[in-house]
This record gives C-alpha cells, sequence and structure tokens, in this order.
C-alpha cells in the first residue's frame, strides 16, 4: 500500500483504521479550551508533528500514522487526510475549512475495480509556506511546491511548482509571484508600513 502498488483491504488495516478512529473519536468530541489533549491526541495520532500544530475540530484521517507535519501547521475545520499513502505537510502551512487531501485512487477499469475489490494509494507532498484555500481538493500523486498558494474550490490534479498561484479545475498555474506582492496582499489593498517596518527588522509573527 505504501509503495503505491495494488493492495486489498485486511483485518490488520482495518484495526489500524479503527484505533485511528478511536483517538479521532476522542479529539472531535474535545472542550475546544483543551489544548493539551489536543496535542497529545495528534501525537499519537500522527508519524510526526511538528512544534505549535493546531487543527480546528472536526476532522478526519484513515490511518494517521502515514501522515508527517511540520511546524507552526494550522487547519480550519472539516480537515480530511486520506492516508493510506504518504502525506507529508512542511513548516509554517495554513489549511483552510473543508480541505481534503486524497492518496487513495482505484482502478478505472470495472473488472479491475469491482470485481477484485484492488486499491492504489500515492503519496502527497505539501511544501513549506503553502496556503490552501477553502475547500481545496488535493488528488494522490501531487506535490506542492514551497510558498505556493492554491485559490478556493480547486481540485490539484497534477503538481504544483514552488511560488506559484494556482486555481481552478483542475488547478493550472495562473502566476509566478513577484516583487508587487510583497506590496499589496489584495489586489489594490497596500501592506502598511508598520508590516513593512517589521518584517525589515526580522520581526516574526506567530500564530
Amino acid at each position: 500500500m505504501i509503495n503505491g502498488e495494488l493492495y486489498h483491504q485486511t483485518p490488520e488495516l482495518l484495526e489500524i483504521r479503527m484505533k485511528a478512529r478511536d483517538l479521532l473519536f476522542e479529539y472531535n468530541r474535545l472542550n475546544y479550551r483543551d489544548m493539551d489533549n489536543r496535542t497529545r491526541i495528534l501525537h499519537e495520532l500522527f508519524a510526526e508533528v511538528g512544534e505549535n500544530c493546531f487543527i480546528e475540530l472536526p476532522f478526519h484521517t484513515d490511518y494517521g500514522s502515514n501522515v508527517k507535519i511540520g511546524k507552526n501547521f494550522f487547519a480550519n475545520n472539516g480537515l480530511t487526510l486520506l492516508d493510506s499513502g504518504p502525506i507529508e505537510i512542511g513548516d509554517d502551512v495554513l489549511i483552510a475549512g473543508n480541505v481534503g487531501l486524497y492518496t487513495a485512487g482505484h482502478a478505472l477499469d470495472p473488472e479491475l475495480r469491482l470485481k477484485t475489490g484492488a486499491e492504489y494509494a500515492m503519496p502527497i507532498k505539501i511544501g513549506n509556506n503553502v496556503w490552501l484555500g477553502a475547500s481545496v481538493t488535493v488528488c494522490p500523486g501531487v506535490t506542492i511546491g514551497d510558498n505556493s498558494v492554491i485559490g478556493a474550490g480547486s481540485v490539484v490534479t497534477k503538481s504544483i511548482p514552488s511560488n506559484s498561484l494556482a486555481y481552478g479545475n483542475p488547478a493550472h498555474v495562473v502566476r509566478q509571484f513577484d516583487e508587487r506582492d510583497k506590496k499589496y496582499y489584495f489586489k489594490q489593498r497596500k501592506v502598511s508600513q508598520e508590516y513593512l517596518d517589521k518584517l525589515a527588522n526580522g520581526e516574526s509573527f506567530h500564530r
């Protein structure tokens, strides 16, 4: 399964998923202020978790053990991580609401798909400093490069290079980021001098 080969569901795989669901059941019913147990469960669930990792309620994953997340990660409500294959997320990644990362797939041929029940999974990799907009879908085998932004509602079927703005269904690169993006944060709205000064002085803004 991890190597992208065809595989079948087995009692062993079912038990791993059930253990993940036990942790998800607990996580998704925590008191919102219970940050200690949130952190504990994420460390039990995922293969790797960096510091300052925050996932809003609710969220879902299949196995959890195939997910690696870097530091300063934030995901809004409704995150879905179908990790039959590896999912690797870098540092300083922002994920908006109702985003899904789906490594799992089925054969197109109906006999192979339905009569054998075989499945496959291809890895997903999200680089550093990436922002995925609301309701983005990331499909099996996709890599999104560092610093890239994926617009809301996009379906990402092919890999996106670093420093790119991409959106659409299927998502495509609209442009590369440039110096203008350091001056304007939304259309004609300028970044204030206060922010520019702080950035120039190396001040950090941690969530």
